[in-house]
């Protein structure tokens, strides 16, 4: 990471968001964060709060939960080697993110999919059908 990332005394929690590589742009992060998805020590935040080293984020995208705390700070987006050092993810965090995979896999192979298109006959039929509605 370069010096001058590591040389920010705060940075807003959007840009932190968006610098760490949790949202693909800032307006996406500033609207996650408006949303509630993003908690700060526990409470819910602004998009412009000043975030800090040692901060507790809990950040939700979709149905996965991020608990990570705050390591570093930057105001640039970098290489993905570089957001992660700016961040610790929790070991529970990590493995409850693991099982909920599994469970969404175990899931998705579950369900039957009938990808058939219709025949020409089943084709004619539908047409009735809707003639006649």
């Amino acid at each position: 990471m370069a010096d001058d990332n590591r040389k920010v005394s705060h940075t807003r929690l959007d840009k932190w968001l968006w610098a760490a590589r949790f949202f693909k742009t800032r307006q996406l992060a500033a609207a996650a964060v408006k949303g509630g998805k993003v908690h700060v020590n526990g409470g819910r935040a602004k998009p412009a709060k000043t975030v800090a080293v040692g901060d507790a984020l809990e950040i939700r995208r979709g149905h996965y939960t991020w608990v990570v705390r705050v390591d570093a700070l930057s105001a640039k987006r970098g290489s993905a080697d570089d957001a992660s050092a700016l961040y610790t993810e929790s070991d529970h965090s990590i493995s409850e993110r693991a099982r909920l995979a599994g469970e969404r896999r175990t899931l998705a192979a579950q369900i039957v999919y009938d990808r058939q298109a219709p025949s020409s006959r089943e084709r004619r039929a539908m047409r009735k059908r809707k003639r006649t509605q």
